[in-house]
């Protein structure tokens, strides 16, 4: 993955690049709103842009509405603005996401990969495209693109948001995903609200997948989805 950091102060540009190389992302950093604009329309594609709003040369709000009127590159705004109008702004902008500083290198890259997924979800459904739409996971397979859910062969009736939490823990399964991670990308990308919902949820999917173990809670980080150890097809 493909990231353009957009940020003029070295103290933070500097870290944030080698923790996100860290994690294996590709990363390039300009200083400027004009060099973002001109390396985003480069012959190399970018993932998602991370851009700062303080630019030397001008304003990143412009920057943004211009990225967003050539391109459909994700771009989550990295900014100290913490004001509800600035978060408003920038997302009517065309931003996809909206991160106040300081923020953890976690969260973060949960956010990149979080928006880069939605992109892709909405650029396969406009074309489509039917490929890796379905998953299997042991005797449980997932088929985003009829929302159709199966155990052992046998039909699963979901609600849309009991489908919805299932096809993200299925994306990557036997990963740990947090539980604010999973209300951002299930719910809302800006969830505030209580978390119970999400315990609800879980708990009724248990019972609908007909084996409580096909999702595991990891304490005090969040929950992942598993094949329990005995599970076969009957």
């Amino acid at each position: 993955m493909r990231v353009l950091i957009v940020e003029d102060d070295d103290a933070i540009a500097a870290p944030l690049a080698k923790g996100l190389a860290r994690e294996g992302l590709v990363v390039e950093r300009v200083e400027t709103g004009n060099d973002a604009l001109r390396r985003a329309a480069g012959p190399e594609p970018f993932d998602v842009v991370l851009l700062d709003l303080g630019l030397p040369d001008r304003d990143g709000f412009e920057v943004c509405r211009e990225l967003r009127a050539h391109s459909d590159v994700p771009i989550i705004v990295v900014s100290a603005r913490a004001d509800e109008v600035d978060r408003v702004i920038g997302l009517e902008l065309g931003a996809d996401d909206y991160i106040v500083k300081p923020f953890g290198l976690r969260e973060l890259v949960a956010r990149i990969r979080a928006v880069v997924r939605r992109r892709g979800t909405r650029a396969d459904a406009a074309s489509g495209e039917p490929r890796g739409l379905e998953t299997e996971v042991g005797a449980l397979t997932v088929d985003r693109r009829t929302r159709r859910v199966r155990v052992d062969d046998a039909d699963v009736a979901l609600t849309p948001k009991e489908f919805d939490l299932l096809a993200f823990l299925a994306e990557d399964p036997g990963a740990v995903f947090g539980r604010q991670q999973v209300l951002e990308e299930v719910w809302d990308p800006h969830w505030y609200g209580p978390t119970k919902t999400l315990d609800v949820h879980v708990a009724s999917l248990r019972k609908k997948l007909g084996d409580p173990r096909w999702i595991e809670t990891v304490r005090g980080v969040g929950f992942r989805l598993r094949v329990p150890s005995d599970a076969g097809r009957r």
